[in-house]
């Protein structure tokens, strides 16, 4: 694909966190997903309004991709994102195997204006009982038992 239809799509991008902003709908955040040079889905981060921390725009393009495609796994996909993606995003992405991404502001620029996601980043480098979120295992022996019945099922779908 060519640079100026890259820079289409992150413009696309960039006008939906911009929509957002200028019309209280949101944080400033835009997400377009191609493939094969065809816009697949868009969405802007929509948080506030649907009072659901995981609605951000990379996600919510994501969600809206896999139902356009009829599939969970993106293979082949491009993801254009105003803002490189935090932790959840970043994960999503990968579990969605999405080839390549591109990204407009910087995680270090989201920090500057309030969306610092660095604790997030610590908190997965240390020890679960160091964490600031109190965790304690629970009934461990019943659970496996469930992932002893997924690894012997033969209808399972791998992703």
């Amino acid at each position: 694909m060519q640079q100026n239809q890259h820079q289409k799509f992150m413009q696309i991008a960039i006008a939906l966190s911009e929509n957002n902003v200028k019309n209280g709908l949101g944080g400033p955040f835009g997400a377009v997903i191609t493939k094969d040079g065809v816009l697949i889905a868009q969405s802007a981060n929509t948080v506030v309004p649907s009072n659901d921390p995981t609605a951000h725009a990379e996600i919510a393009a994501i969600r809206l991709a896999c139902t356009a495609l009829k599939t969970f796994d993106l293979t082949g996909c491009t993801i254009y994102t105003s803002c490189e993606p935090c932790p959840m995003c970043l994960g999503a992405i990968y579990w969605a195997h999405i080839d390549t991404m591109y990204y407009a502001n910087s995680k270090d620029d989201a920090a500057k204006i309030g969306f610092d996601d660095a604790f997030i980043y610590a908190e997965i480098d240390l020890k679960l009982e160091n964490r600031k979120l109190q965790s304690t295992r629970l009934l461990a022996q019943e659970a496996l038992s469930v992932f002893t019945l997924w690894e012997k099922s033969e209808s399972k779908t791998r992703y």
